[in-house]
């Protein structure tokens, strides 16, 4: 905003040129001075509407003392004949510089011509002289007024310093805002040589361009001068024209000097604008840029992506990238949650399994609170972790078919392959069972310890009998405790509440996996009467 002006009104320039040549040539015992060069090129101007222009003439051909009467015409092409068949009365061509009268004459005494009706001698059709007549024109100046107008500012100014030195000349380093211009200067500036252009003539291009900043604490307004040439070099170069001198002979017969001169044109083109302060186009901008900041995130993801291109899609960067944007919505069915008592946090591992769950390589997907008390799970106050000491080891159920010894004794003893060879590839707290399930070849811990199942929060917390009832009671006032399959019910709350304990949720309960250790304690606690299980989810 700053940098551009943005906050400040534009207006467009109006402007209006004058301009004056200065200079004398001397070619063949004559003089030329501004009358002879500029006056009839000024005339020509005016029916070409080229107001900011002016003309100076550096070659000339002339065909002196023509009379309006019949004469040869001009042999080109189809002005040469060999009898007046060859000629059509009245015929006019394109070419010609007359109305034919139909006879076959003699133009030299090798060739023969159509006659015609013309001013004659009529002009021959040679190219123009090499070098250039007044190719010493390179020397005049010319003088460029300019007053530029910017009507929404009411500001005016003029391209002519205050103290301008009227010898100066303009040079692009030392003189750039002198107004007088050297003519040959100007080719230079516009990269032609001035000789080679005065043969045939050109259009010089005179650029002003004002760029104003009318604030008065930035105040610049002064023009910058550039050239250029605007006709092409290779397709018709040049600029020129004719016009004629007349004159009265003694028995009234008119006689004139046609002149056709080439010269250079040089077209004076104003550009600008001028620039104010205005709190509207301020707050207007400020707006607009502001707008812009939501492209920016656009822009950062596409040199991200063509990064990422360039390095045939090994940008690790894009990978971080990618990983942090988008979060990755998995099939419930085809992921699985796994927590060690020796890591903080929960592990996601996908499926298929390649090798033991143990060892399968996952993420973490979050550092997990321990919570225990929830409306599912009953929490026991002081005197009930006395009660629940008292009853350390779980209760099993009697059966009233049978006659138990001991209310309190385990339902089945610990499996005796706990400690089997077979599991000591993945099992790391020796209590685990051996199986040949990828998925269940779990432990609860990653390096060789103590088993969690020997820790009293896993006694309290998971196999507590006292806790499990009341949290079924909890659940369901009216529940029979003495029902023969409330053994299922306290084997499937002893699940949810390790889940609930290790991971810090029930909504994993369908997708977290018990260790094998876990397992096996809880269902060795709470057993099945037919001790046949589905496998490490809930029966």
């Amino acid at each position: 905003v700053i940098m551009n002006g943005l906050y400040q009104e534009m207006d467009e320039v109006n402007s209006s040129v004058r301009t004056s040549v200065k200079g004398v040539a001397y070619t063949k015992e004559r003089i030329w001075d501004t009358a002879e060069y500029t006056i009839p090129m000024q005339a020509s101007l005016n029916l070409m509407s080229a107001v900011n222009s002016f003309f100076v003439m550096t070659n000339i051909i002339k065909t002196e003392n023509q009379l309006e009467e019949t004469c040869p015409e001009y042999p080109f092409a189809k002005a040469i004949c060999s009898s007046d068949k060859s000629c059509e009365k009245g015929s006019v061509d394109i070419h010609s510089h007359g109305i034919q009268t139909g006879r076959c004459v003699s133009y030299n005494a090798a060739v023969k011509t159509c006659e015609v009706r013309a001013w004659c001698p009529v002009e021959s059709m040679q190219p123009p002289p090499e070098p250039a007549v007044l190719r010493s024109s390179e020397d005049f100046t010319v003088l460029i007024k300019n007053n530029i107008h910017f009507p929404k500012f009411n500001y005016t100014v003029l391209n002519i310093p205050p103290n301008l030195n009227t010898s100066c000349t303009y040079n692009k380093i030392t003189s750039p805002l002198c107004p007088i211009f050297r003519l040959g200067d100007i080719l230079q500036e516009a990269k032609e040589n001035f000789s080679e252009v005065a043969v045939k003539g050109g259009i010089i291009a005179i650029e002003i361009n004002w760029d104003c900043n009318l604030d008065s604490w930035f105040y610049h307004c002064s023009p910058k001068y550039d050239f250029r040439r605007l006709d092409d070099k290779k397709i018709q170069p040049g600029f020129q024209f004719r016009y004629a001198r007349y004159y009265k002979l003694p028995h009234e017969k008119e006689q004139r000097t046609l002149f056709k001169v080439y010269g250079i044109r040089f077209d004076v083109l104003v550009f600008g604008t001028g620039r104010k302060f205005n709190s509207i186009e301020l707050i207007k901008n400020i707006g607009s840029m502001i707008s812009y900041f939501g492209l920016v995130v656009t822009a950062i993801e596409v040199a991200i992506y063509l990064g990422n291109w360039s390095r045939c899609g090994k940008s690790p960067f894009y990978k971080i990238y990618n990983r942090k944007k988008y979060e990755t919505v998995l099939n419930p069915r085809q992921v699985m949650y796994v927590s060690y008592v020796d890591e903080p946090h929960v592990t996601l591992i996908k499926k298929p399994l390649k090798t033991s769950l143990q060892h399968a390589q996952g993420s973490v997907v979050e550092s997990h609170p321990v919570k225990f008390c929830d409306p599912g799970s009953y929490c026991t106050s002081e005197s009930d972790e006395n009660h629940d000491n008292e009853e350390s080891e779980p209760m099993r159920i009697s059966d009233p078919n049978e006659n138990r010894g001991n209310e309190y004794e385990l339902g089945q003893p610990l499996r005796q392959g706990a400690s089997s060879p077979d599991c000591q590839k993945w099992c790391c707290c020796g209590k685990c069972q051996p199986t040949q399930e990828y998925h269940e070849q779990l432990c609860c811990r990653r390096k060789y310890g103590q088993c969690i199942t020997t820790s009293h929060g896993f006694q309290q917390l998971v196999l507590s009998s006292h806790t499990l009832k009341k949290a079924l009671l909890y659940k369901d006032p009216f529940l029979d405790l003495n029902d023969r399959n409330i053994n299922n019910q306290l084997r499937h709350l002893a699940y949810k509440q390790y889940i609930h304990w290790r991971f810090g949720s029930f909504d994993l309960e369908d997708r977290a996996i018990v260790p094998s250790c876990c397992r096996w304690k809880i269902r060795d606690t709470y057993p099945k009467e037919d001790n046949n299980y589905t496998g490490f989810k809930i029966e």
